[in-house]
């Protein structure tokens, strides 16, 4: 395969249907062998962009570059894009290297060419014995690892891929997440995948740009959305979140000391320019604390709730006037079973939390 790569760029794309904007003027930068995720709830824009870039939708404004040079002007067949989805989309009449075949002799390549390339497409997915076998002969994984080497076999510019392991089992789709990441790498080439999976977007992504309502939200890699999202909407949507409104009651050179439900925080970072602020804080980075134990921030609550997760529990606390707070430790160090109603101190330390904006 192939390892030239190809960078594309989004710029100030737009698209109405009607009064429905699906893409608000979308500005997006995807570098040479990237692998890009667009996550975002179902309306968010995702796949509008993404059928943009391929070519099978016209945006009512802005333009798409590869490699610096616009293909607006261009139709589909003619971009080079190989395309992967949800429902696989093979022939069901043709065997696994016929249909891996398929756009080679579209394009009329050599018939010594196209076995080799079927060949080593066929290697690449780790299916090289099961090219005689039929579409229904095939598991959901096999066909969708057809579906990859006939989108990679005839060397595509870039893949799109739109939430092609979502019609998955939860298991196998952990495992094709794997070998898609691997794949990537192994082919060097730039991948622009779509999915609405916080999970599967934060295990396959080197970068993840984030939708809502066609517009661009924030972007970054897995870990700085996660651990720095800008907005709530955000810190909500990339994985669970609590909630705490804060007044700003002092200020330091890297922290600064908040006020909420009549207890005080200590909270890392710069404060912000008002007088309050809004606080994300992760369930996993509050710890219960147990008799001796301190911590920056305290609080005490009743647990409400609770749920066994195998690898964790999943608390739901009432803590007073700040609400119900989700926290989440691991079982193996918690002990017993909590019991409902219980008394619990809570505790985190000052850069557990960050400050987001309201949306």
């Amino acid at each position: 395969m192939s390892r030239l790569t190809h960078s594309l760029l989004l710029d100030r794309v737009g698209k109405r249907y009607g009064d429905f904007v699906a893409a608000a003027e979308v500005t997006l930068q995807v570098g040479r062998g990237e692998f890009v995720t667009l996550l975002g709830p179902s309306g968010s824009g995702k796949t509008t962009l993404l059928m943009a870039i391929a070519g099978f939708v016209a945006p009512d404004s802005g333009r798409t570059l590869l490699d610096g040079q616009p293909i607006d002007h261009l139709p589909p067949e003619r971009r080079n894009f190989g395309m992967v989805f949800q429902g696989y989309a093979l022939f069901p009449h043709m065997t696994v290297a016929e249909n891996v075949a398929f756009p080679l002799r579209v394009r009329r390549a050599p018939s010594a060419e196209i076995r080799e390339r079927v060949r080593q497409a066929l290697d690449l997915v780790q299916l090289s014995q099961l090219g005689e076998r039929m579409p229904r002969q095939l598991s959901g994984g096999q066909q969708q690892r057809v579906a990859l080497a006939r989108a990679l076999v005839f060397r595509p510019h870039l893949l799109l891929l739109d939430e092609p392991l979502s019609a998955l089992d939860k298991k196998l789709r952990a495992e094709l997440q794997i070998e898609l990441r691997d794949l990537h790498r192994r082919v060097g080439l730039t991948f622009i995948y779509v999915t609405h999976d916080q999970e599967e977007a934060l295990a396959l992504s080197d970068r993840v740009a984030i939708l809502r309502a066609g517009r661009l939200v924030q972007q970054g890699s897995p870990a700085e959305l996660y651990e720095r999202p800008a907005t709530r909407f955000v810190a909500d949507f990339l994985g669970r979140s609590n909630f705490v409104h804060a007044a700003v009651t002092e200020r330091g050179a890297g922290s600064f000391v908040c006020e909420a439900g009549g207890h005080r925080f200590v909270q890392a970072g710069p404060a912000p320019a008002g007088i309050s602020a809004l606080l994300a804080l992760r369930p996993e980075k509050i710890s219960v604390l147990r008799d001796g134990q301190a911590a920056a921030n305290t609080i005490e609550g009743r647990l409400a709730a609770w749920s066994y997760l195998g690898a964790a529990y999943q608390l739901e606390v009432e803590a007073g006037a700040l609400g119900r707070l989700a926290v989440s430790v691991p079982a193996w160090r918690h002990g017993p079973a909590p019991e409902a109603g219980a008394r619990v101190a809570l505790g985190w330390d000052p850069d557990a939390a960050v400050v987001v904006a309201e949306d």
